[in-house]
């Protein structure tokens, strides 16, 4: 009989945020893939979780991928998690539940922390219905998924690096316009969690008048 393949999130900031059954399913697995074994043994070692770290991250989980689905069709029960967050979510994740289904894998996702989740909520604007776009493409295809997005009614989620925000919000301008509302949130769960709200010209001169720091949420809408 085939394991159990669970994906847990992790705290994006707050280690509180984990929860009691998150907790409880890491102390019961066979053994845990992480991104990144040092800032995994950090949180495992806090909650007193003694069970062997993989690694499993963007570079090695095509060939991984096998391994891990071959381990879960002997019976052994192994969990997922990422530096912070939810498994899958603009994280590793998704080619192991792929490959899950495939197989006919047993998957559970436990209900945990997600930034674009608090963002969204927070940002005052309409979330009966929204399009959760996760990274805009670095480079190629950037500007065309901006014009695709712009034509969308829905809100819009985006994640954005502190490197990058000035240039984004300025393309959201060009391609959304000047009266288009914005929430900015950043340091989700952590200590100087902020959010920003307003037009994107407002959000543009607070980016500006100072450097953001952490991952930052941007909900965007241009119908209101």
């Amino acid at each position: 009989m085939s394991g159990i393949l669970y994906f847990v999130p992790t705290p994006i900031g707050n280690l509180e945020d984990m929860t009691y059954r998150a907790v409880s399913i890491l102390k019961e697995v066979d053994y845990i893939l992480c991104e990144d074994t040092r800032t995994s043994g950090i949180l495992l070692k806090h909650f007193e979780i003694s069970k062997p770290l993989k690694s499993y991250h963007l570079h090695n989980e095509h060939q991984a991928t096998d391994k891990v689905i071959a381990d879960l069709k002997s019976g052994q029960n192994i969990a997922i998690i990422t530096d912070a967050g939810t498994p899958g979510i603009s994280d590793p994740g998704y080619l192991l539940a792929k490959a899950g289904a495939d197989h006919h894998i047993d998957m559970i996702c436990l209900p945990g922390a997600t930034a674009f989740v608090p963002a969204l909520v927070v940002s005052g604007l309409p979330n009966n219905e929204f399009l959760f776009a996760g990274f805009l493409p670095q480079k190629k295809g950037r500007q065309t998924k901006l014009k695709q997005l712009a034509e969308e009614k829905k809100t819009i989620v985006l994640y954005e690096s502190p490197h990058k925000i000035n240039t984004t919000l300025e393309q959201i301008k060009e391609f959304f316009g000047e009266h288009t509302k914005v929430s900015l949130s950043r340091e989700i769960s952590k200590k100087f969690e902020e959010t920003k709200r307003g037009t994107i010209i407002e959000l543009i001169e607070f980016s500006k008048s100072k450097t953001l720091k952490g991952e930052i949420v941007l909900i965007v809408n241009n119908s209101i």
